[in-house]
């Protein structure tokens, strides 16, 4: 299963990176780069989609559209794809 949702990344006062994801409530990541950035973002939202896996009636949250995500003049946005698969008692 794939899911792909939108983050944003913005550059701290270190010169690294801050990455959120707007549909992804505390969903966040940190980079010394923008790739590291990019990368814990995508182990961030893979987290936060396996936990609410687990819970009894998983939500997940529409994908917003990256036009209409509000930005600051530097961020840049970066749709974060996780696949998931599923295996044969996964859920044991």
């Amino acid at each position: 299963m794939k899911f792909i949702y939108p983050a944003v990344f913005r550059k701290n006062e270190n010169g690294g990176y801050n990455a959120f994801f707007p549909d992804l409530e505390c969903c966040e990541a940190t980079g010394d780069t923008l790739d590291d950035a990019i990368d814990n973002a995508n182990e961030a939202a893979r987290n936060w989609i396996m936990v609410e896996f687990e819970e009894e009636n998983p939500v997940f949250p529409y994908v917003s559209d990256i036009s209409d995500i509000e930005t600051e003049a530097d961020d840049i946005v970066r749709n974060i794809s996780v696949n998931i698969r599923f295996y044969e008692g996964w859920d044991e």
